[in-house]
Parts: C-alpha cells; structure tokens; sequence
C-alpha cells in the first residue's frame, strides 16, 4: 500500500513537471510571453526541487537517524509525514529504534549507577593500577585509606611505606600479599590482593586492600589469653606440689636435725631421712614434667622451615600405616587406605608430613581405645615411640582398599583432590568423636584432657599446615566419630 502511494505520488510530481516543462517550451518559442516564461520557470525550478526533496527524504531521515546514533543523541523525533508515500512506516521505525536506543542506554546508566553504589559501599579499599603508572580510586574506602593524598601516579605510593609501594607495584595477579602500611603516625596491616582485567587494548591491575588490622589484633589477643591461661594451668599444677613438698623436705630436715642434737636412735634418724628423700624424689619428677613442658614448648617455637619435594603419597600412606598395622590388629582396629587417584602426589617435606600423620592416626587409635573419653592432642614424643622401629614387628602392607565401611573400630587415611585441585589429606575414626564442649580448644597448645598427653601434637600440626600454606580442620559427630583434614 505505501508503495503504491509512493508511486502515485510520484507520478503527479513527474506530470506536474512534464506539463510545466511543455508550458516553458510553448512559451520560449512564441514572442512576446515573457511573464509566463519567467513564471514557468520558477514553476519548474519549483517542480524540479520537490521532486529532489521527494526522492530524496528517505536518505536525509536516514542520515539525521544515523547522525543521531553517531553521537547518542535520543532526543530527535521522527513524526509521521503528512506526505504519505511510505514516510509514515519509515518515521514510525526510526522512532521506535530510538526509544528502544534510549531505554537501552537508561538501563546500562542505572545499572552502572547500581554498580557504582554498591562499589563505594564495598569497605574494601579497591585501585586500578595501569601499564603508563597512573593509579585510580575506585571507592570511597580507598580515597578514606590514602586520606588527603591525592594517589594518581604510583611514584605517590611511597608515601605510605616503600614496602607498601613495592608490593603494590610488584604484585602478581592472583597472589595474596600481608604488608605494612604506614599514614599520619598509624601502622595498618593489609591483605593485598591483584587481579588483571583486559578491557579492549586497555590492561589493568584491579588491587583490592583489606584491613586486618582489628582482626588480627583481635586474634592475637585470643592466642595470648588462650596461650596465659594454659600456661598457667600448666606451671600452677607443677609449682604447687614442688612449693608444698619443698616446705616439707625442709620440715623434715629440721626434725631430723632435732634428733640427731638430741641423740635419737639410728632407726628413728633414718626413717626421718627416707622421708626427706621421698620428698626431694617427688620435687625432682615435678621438675622433670616442667622440663618435658619447656621443651614441649620449644618444640612449636623452632619448627624448622619445610624441605618440600614432591612426593608419592601411596608411598606415604604404606610408611606411616605399617607402624601401626601390627599393634592395631592385636587391637582390633581396621586401617582403611584409600588414594583418588592412585599415583596421587603432593609438594610438601615428608618428615613433617609423616609426622602430623602418625599424630592424627595416633589420636584415632586413642580415642577408638578411649570409648567415650574425649581426645586431644598427643606429644610428638609419644608419636615417636609409637614410630620407633620395636613397635613394629613383621609389618602388614597397607594398600588402597575399596572395601565396604568397617562394622568394627576403624581409621581410614584418604589422599584426593577437591574441585579445585587442592590435595586432601583425611584422617577419620568412627568413635565417639570429641565432645562440643572442647572441639575449640583442641588446637590451643597444651589443651589437653590425657593424663599423660601435653597438647602439642595437634597445635604442631596446625603449625606445619601453616608453614605449607595450608590449613587442618576438624568435623565431629558422636554418631560417625571424628574427621582430620588437611588441605595443602
């Protein structure tokens, strides 16, 4: 239909200017008509650009459409022409693209606007470092962080500690960072973290800044307490007794003192002597259990730094599980060993890894020993004896096993990988698991509930995993007993 209106429309302007053309023609050729011939003229000039403009509407809408898209400019109308010839359907699309443009660019400004709320509302201070130096701020917590400075350049960084500046300069995308910085008489710590954005040609470091500073203090403060109140638990057991049978040992030296003045008999003076020596034998063992508890002590203040290889665990595993394969099965309890996937292996220094092994493996025999008495942690000493060489007598290989659960007391050490591509070290027992009461105190040095367990076994643990960069945690049911896991 609007084409055949275009066509209409058309063909009146072309007879409309054939009729002036002929007109013009008529009057030229006869004298003495020069009005007509100048109005005919100006008839046809007329005629000839109508026909121009006509034809040519549809290129000029579409380039004010395009000029319009070109510099983001939705204001522009298109109201349908009273001309017809099609021009309506043309206005009514243009028009319906532009709003469409419009709603589209009011949705990205809002969503950026979101965006940019909640970035500013981010209490992480968060920076984009760029190739040519310069730095921007991102939020309102950065531009609090730096205060007054105005940080656009990294040359400005050095203000707040060279070490702060090297670090944030240096920093690998995906890598975590602690370091210190420094602002008007103030020492903060920060986790700085990097990643690498690509935008077109653009690349930039996006750096976020965390402040743990409160929780680190918080922290440490929790580790003293913890650590002052076993460590007085500890040397008040110990100093009691010694104070109370050194008042005593002196006692008694005094009374037999009394009886060798006043010239007691052999028998009574030296049964007053085996009573001094009763108590200087007592003060000696107290002292002796305060020696073992300074070099229990000693032992998680010079852990030696990791000598990481890379390591077979199945080779692990068959190590640290024939130490216990003889002594468990006179006991009755099942080791179960299972590795996903078989040649599974892990960069880590085997000596500390043996040892946080047959720490755990010794703490699930004790408990699945102990029924419903609560476990903690065991000595290193007490881990050692059990991986001397007479513990063991003819050891059983221990190899993977796929074997159903164990109906009887079980341990079973599991090596796999997560979704992410960690290694998992497992250690479970189905006993009684450990009480709620203490599940957060196992890790505390010197927690212990063993009569002749010191709580250094599972704190050197946490320790080692710590100087492997990884962690150990702990699940607990009294139905399917206690579950050690360590991720590297």
């Amino acid at each position: 239909m609007a084409s055949n209106h275009f066509a209409v429309a058309m063909m009146v302007r072309v007879s409309l200017l054939a009729l002036a053309l002929m007109g013009l023609s008529a009057a030229l050729t006869h004298t003495g008509f020069h009005g007509i011939t100048i109005l005919l003229t100006a008839v046809t000039a007329a005629l000839l650009y109508e026909l121009y403009r006509f034809v040519s509407k549809t290129n000029t809408e579409l380039a004010r459409f395009l000029d319009a898209a070109r510099h983001g400019d939705f204001a522009q109308r298109y109201p349908p022409g009273s001309s017809g010839a099609g021009f309506e359907q043309l206005s009514a699309v243009f028009g319906d693209i532009v709003q469409r443009f419009k709603a589209t660019r009011q949705q990205q400004e809002e969503q950026l606007r979101h965006l940019k709320s909640l970035t500013d509302h981010i209490p992480v201070p968060l920076l984009s470092l760029y190739p040519d130096g310069r730095i921007r701020l991102h939020n309102n917590a950065a531009r609090r962080l730096f205060g007054s400075v105005n940080v656009n350049r990294v040359e400005k960084l050095g203000a707040f500690g060279q070490i702060f500046a090297d670090t944030i300069q240096n920093l690998e995308p995906g890598n975590r960072r602690l370091v210190n910085f420094s602002h008007d008489g103030m020492e903060r710590q920060l986790a700085v973290v990097a990643t690498q954005i690509t935008t077109g040609k653009i690349r930039e470091h996006l750096i976020s800044m965390q402040d743990i500073q409160s929780e680190l203090d918080s922290v440490q403060l929790q580790a003293w307490q913890d650590l002052v109140r076993v460590l007085t638990h500890e040397l008040m057991n110990s100093i009691t007794p010694v104070a109370s049978l050194a008042k005593t040992a002196t006692d008694l030296v005094d009374d037999t003192r009394l009886k060798l003045n006043a010239n007691a008999g052999v028998e009574a003076v030296a049964e007053a002597l085996a009573d001094v020596r009763r108590a200087v034998d007592t003060v000696a063992r107290r002292a002796d259990g305060m020696t073992q508890f300074v070099q229990s002590y000693r032992s998680l203040t010079l852990l030696p730094a990791p000598q990481k290889q890379t390591l077979l665990l199945a080779d692990i595993f068959q190590r640290v599980g024939e130490l216990f394969a003889v002594d468990w099965a006179a006991r009755g309890i099942d080791l179960q060993v299972r590795l996903e996937p078989q040649r599974l292996q892990l960069f880590a220094d085997p000596d500390l890894l043996e040892q946080m092994l047959i720490n755990l493996l010794q703490n699930a025999g004790q408990a699945l020993d102990g029924g419903d008495k609560p476990r903690a942690a065991t000595h290193p000493a007490a881990s050692s004896s059990a991986a001397s060489p007479a513990t063991v007598v003819h050891p059983t290989p221990v190899h993977p096993t796929a074997e159903p659960p164990h109906t009887g007391p079980t341990v079973t050490m599991t090596g796999r990988l997560n979704q992410r591509g960690r290694v998992l070290l497992e250690v479970a027992d189905n006993g009684p698991g450990i009480p709620a009461a203490i599940v957060n105190e196992i890790f505390v040095p010197f927690f212990t509930t063993k009569h002749q367990g010191s709580g250094v076994g599972l704190a050197l643990t946490r320790q080692i995993m710590i100087a492997h960069g990884g962690s150990v945690t702990v699940q607990t049911s009294d139905k399917s007993g206690a579950k050690f896991t360590l991720v590297f």
